[in-house]
């Protein structure tokens, strides 16, 4: 099971969107924890949630923590799937509970309520991606599943 989770190919394309997906979603989550980034911190970050989401703290923390440890983890290539799947579902939640009510387009403008689905769409494409093929090149999931199949 282990193996399955970790095994990869040296694919530069999966390196890419791993990446890229890792720090996209590391800088989201440090918005949300650390505050860095114009972000508010956690302290409002699991109140807006609650507030406005009407979401537990605990799960505004599981949600969080699924972006800022799954984008340092997808950026190192480790336990790729699983964070990429922490992330899918991160962004499907969000679709759901938020932005799916705001049709398909982001609110480029500000003239309209509410952000739609677009960005998170193309976040869940490119978990889908890892998830499937797994970390790539450059890899600690490659690393390992070379070293477990020794």
């Amino acid at each position: 099971m282990l193996f399955q989770i970790l095994t990869t190919d040296q694919n530069w394309a999966l390196t890419l969107a791993r990446i890229i997906l890792g720090i996209i979603f590391f800088a989201h989550g440090s918005q949300k924890v650390f505050g860095w980034f114009g972000g508010s911190g956690l302290r409002q970050t699991l109140r807006g949630l609650k507030e406005h989401v009407g979401l537990p703290p605990i799960l505004g923390l599981a949600a969080v923590g699924a972006e800022l440890l799954g984008g340092a983890a997808l950026i190192l290539g480790f336990l790729a799937r699983l964070s990429a799947l922490g992330i899918a579902v991160n962004m499907l939640a969000a679709i759901v509970m938020v932005h799916g009510r705001y049709g398909l387009f982001m609110n480029w403008f500000g003239d309209r309520k509410g952000h739609g689905m677009e960005y998170h769409l193309l976040a869940v494409a490119l978990a889908v991606v890892i998830i499937v093929e797994g970390a790539g090149a450059f890899s600690v999931d490659g690393l390992l599943s070379s070293w477990i199949s020794g």
